[in-house]
């Protein structure tokens, strides 16, 4: 039991990190990572691989928010007053950093589910394509031209953004 705490326990925040990102809501997130550490537990024996358990519990939480989108889009989502999160009811941000960080995410959010998937697992959780295509379940060269894709798409982006005024910024006419 302490050797399974002790492989589970340092990558808790990285599963944290991927379900915020995947599900844009912290409370959500976290009773995702929660679902995803019961089930890991539950099944830890059944393992197949005896190396790092970090792919595995990816894997089990990207396929238990599959799951809930599938879910959601069955049935519709509801957003309960005390989970709006701050961006939701239109607070502005006070902090340029905390702008910047908005502007990315929404990049990312931009992006097609399966190339954020795998940018998030490569980029941001450092996964190599071989993790990241157990974890997705899918061929290798599919992580790497998703990839690729979703790189070309956010760069894109980015220079979308940056060729024009920022969209926080009024600009205020003088009087001349």
């Amino acid at each position: 039991m302490s050797d399974m705490l002790h492989q589970i326990e340092p990558v808790i925040p990285a599963l944290r990190r991927y379900a915020r990102t995947l599900v844009r809501n912290h409370a959500a997130a976290d009773d995702l990572v929660q679902d995803c550490l019961e089930r890991a537990v539950r099944h830890w024996n059944q393992r197949r691989d005896d190396g790092s358990p970090r792919p595995w519990l990816f894997a089990i939480l990207h396929n238990l928010a599959v799951n809930q989108f599938r879910r959601t889009a069955s049935r519709g989502r509801h957003v309960g007053i005390d989970e709006v999160s701050d961006h939701e009811v239109g607070q502005n941000a006070v902090q340029e950093q905390k702008l910047m960080y908005q502007d990315v995410i929404e990049k990312l959010a931009k992006l097609p589910d399966e190339q954020r998937a795998v940018l998030l697992l490569v980029a941001v959780e450092d996964l190599t394509y071989a993790e990241a295509a157990r974890v997705l379940n899918i061929p290798i060269g599919t992580v790497m031209s998703r990839l690729s894709r979703a790189r070309e798409k956010l760069q894109q982006e980015i220079e979308r953004s940056a060729a024009g005024p920022p969209g926080n910024v009024v600009q205020l006419r003088s009087h001349s």
